[in-house]
């Protein structure tokens, strides 16, 4: 049985003559009344009674004319989609984000597509970088939005943002200087530890000679935040975060080292599908 067969019977069951049915198909009655004696044989009952003035379905025929009409009607539904979604009008996108890409994801972009696009869809999922690239890998997300540093290896990339850290803290109990900082300005100062950038803090603290007192680690950077704005401490976020969720003092600090960026990556060796090429065009 197939797609076109089906299409027959339902032109079929309509006419409910086998030669005006044929007229149709642009076929004519020897090769149309086969393939209906073939379905009937395949599906293991009788569809038609003939008489002399045509024929008329059966019960079973009726009972199958009900199936035949969802069947063919899910295939024109299919193609029609699959058409679309290779013109990129249609599909579902799995995108994966980080509590940071807040003020950047969803963006004017975004809404430029989905009005091109109207029946697009977005599946986010939201988790740390290391998970979702984790999900990236293993096919469960078509794009990420993440945070450097991280490995790069098997991925394909477009800069969203890029961060300069910045020092989140009361001054009601921390003191600094109100200039723009440097890492020597934190020596002695109880810092509060985003666990995510621990190893390029370590290094560049090593680097200007200052060994740091971590009085707080916590693996979110709004966790960091909350603490330095109650007084705990100074806590090293990226800016971007900062902007979101500080309330006390932010103090940029001018230090190149310390950047960190945004970037909607995605799997090199992926099949492409074009909504998802579309999406990153217009990034």
């Amino acid at each position: 049985m197939n797609i076109k067969q089906l299409r027959a019977f339902l032109v079929v069951a309509q006419e409910r003559q086998i030669t005006a049915a044929a007229k149709r198909l642009y076929t004519t009655q020897p090769p149309l009344s086969y393939q209906m004696k073939q379905l009937e044989k395949e599906v293991g009952a009788r569809l038609f009674i003939r008489n002399a003035h045509g024929i008329n379905l059966t019960e079973a025929g009726k009972t199958f004319l009900h199936y035949a009409q969802q069947i063919v009607s899910l295939d024109r539904q299919a193609r029609d989609e699959l058409r679309q979604e290779e013109e990129g009008t249609v599909g579902q996108i799995n995108l994966g984000l980080i509590s940071s890409a807040g003020n950047l994801i969803p963006s004017s972009t975004l809404r430029t597509l989905t009005e091109n696009y109207p029946k697009l869809n977005f599946n986010i999922t939201e988790a740390n970088t290391f998970q979702l690239l984790d999900q990236l890998n293993d096919n469960l997300l078509d794009l990420a939005v993440v945070r450097t540093p991280l490995n790069m290896k098997g991925l394909a990339k477009k800069i969203l943002n890029t961060d300069r850290m910045v020092a989140v803290y009361d001054p009601a109990y921390i003191k600094l200087p109100s200039r723009d900082l440097h890492p020597t300005d934190l020596a002695g100062q109880p810092v509060i530890l985003y666990r995510r950038f621990e190893s390029l803090f370590n290094r560049e603290f090593a680097h200007v000679g200052i060994t740091p007192f971590y009085a707080v680690r916590c693996d979110d950077a709004r966790t960091a935040i909350l603490w330095a704005d109650r007084g705990m401490g100074v806590a090293l976020v990226p800016e971007s975060i900062a902007d979101e969720y500080a309330h006390k003092t932010v103090a940029p600090i001018n230090y190149p080292a310390w950047q960190t960026h945004v970037q909607l990556v995605w799997r090199r060796e992926q099949t492409m599908r074009p909504v998802i090429r579309h999406l990153i065009e217009l990034i």
